[in-house]
């Protein structure tokens, strides 16, 4: 590793070369190779007037040696990257994390550019002074994170970047969701039409269960909390359908429209049982509700549907790709359907014992997809 090669790998000529530039470079080979380099590259750095400081260097040989002898943390690593001056810290105060560099769409790349400019321009001003930095002064690494809150919060151009970056990160996030439902939904339909039998409604069922399902959403508290956050009935109308009512509900379990019409617990509290349960259901991925309603509508009435079985069956299914080998996988699946099957059982889908109905057999597939289904 010599001049040329930190040159070609920061994109810059050698006299144009920032300490970040040099540091990411040294972590981007392996430590040893890095300390072998380090007299040379220093040399190298001065014969062509770009000497960096005495502290920069005397710290990457630090920080690599650490590295080299196992003793170095990742925060002890990231620090003195952002010691450098120029480097985005990775936890502002007010909790904004930049995404990963291959994570980043067009406007985090714009954004993460234009604001390491921006820190380069400090440090030729004198505004930041990197050697106090990477000599762990509190007053300047104080001042440096507010800097970097300030130009976050401030339009360089008309836009926030602290927004954008995180507007866009929501569109992917969303984007991402919107298709791996659309692929279960595919998949869940498939997998429906392929079966030799789909069973009628039984309507008796239906009423009883409606019917309880109704004077259970009327008084507060659990259920009737978690059941109306599930189908976002908070403040609104619930439907006089039996069936459009039930299923709306049983949908929301799988996909839970609002919050809880309560306070959140503070930071310091624990979570509430309804809490806990709405927060059980968010954490369920579209291919374990694949394959447990899948399993479950194959094997019918009467199949056992408790909470571990439930976590055997996915750990089972052909219909997704899922490695559950870790027994902490399987307790951890057991967990989020003990609140689903907590929930099933006041609806009528299984019993007391945890053994599916016929109105589960029935209902659970047709809930699913309206879970899945776009909205018109």
């Amino acid at each position: 590793m010599d001049l040329d090669f930190v040159s070609a790998h920061a994109e810059r000529s050698a006299t144009a070369l920032t300490r970040r530039d040099v540091a990411r470079v040294l972590l981007a080979v392996p430590s040893g190779v890095a300390l072998v380099a380090l007299p040379d590259l220093r040399r190298e750095m001065m014969a062509v007037g770009n000497p960096l400081s005495a502290t920069f260097w005397d710290t990457a040989r630090s920080t690599l040696s650490a590295i080299e002898s196992g003793t170095a943390t990742v925060g002890d690593v990231q620090r003195w990257l952002e010691a450098t001056g120029s480097e985005p810290i990775l936890l502002t105060p007010s909790y904004f994390v930049w995404p990963e560099e291959d994570e980043r769409g067009p406007v985090a790349e714009e954004m993460y550019t234009r604001f390491i400019a921006y820190l380069e321009e400090r440090i030729k001003a004198g505004e930041i002074d990197p050697d106090e930095l990477a000599s762990g002064n509190p007053a300047a690494r104080a001042a440096y994170e507010e800097m970097q809150e300030r130009w976050l919060n401030t339009p360089p151009d008309g836009r926030v970047p602290v927004l954008v970056v995180s507007d866009e990160q929501d569109e992917e996030l969303f984007a991402a969701w919107d298709e791996e439902e659309s692929y279960a939904l595919a998949e869940l339909r498939r997998i429906l039409a392929e079966l030799p039998k789909r069973p009628e409604l039984p309507e008796p069922d239906l009423r009883h269960a409606a019917a309880r399902l109704r004077e259970m959403l009327v008084f507060p508290g659990y259920p009737g909390n978690v059941l109306r956050a599930c189908a976002g009935f908070e403040g609104g109308l619930i439907p006089d359908d039996d069936r459009e009512l039930w299923l709306a509900v049983v949908a929301g379990i799988a996909g839970p429209i609002s919050d809880l019409d309560e306070e959140p617990a503070e930071e310091h509290e624990e979570l509430s049982h309804e809490e806990a349960a709405l927060a059980a259901l968010c954490a369920i991925h579209h291919a374990d509700w694949l394959a447990a309603v899948a399993a479950l509508a194959r094997l019918g009435p009467g199949a056992l549907a408790s909470p571990e079985r439930i976590a055997q069956l996915i750990a089972e299914s052909e219909d997704i790709t899922v490695d559950m080998d870790d027994p902490d996988d399987l307790d951890t699946t057991e967990t989020l359907f003990s609140h689903v099957t907590g929930l099933w059982a006041y609806l009528g889908i299984v019993d007391e014992d945890d053994v599916l109905t016929p109105l589960g057999w029935w209902g659970l597939p047709e809930a699913l997809e309206r879970a899945w289904s776009p909205e018109d």
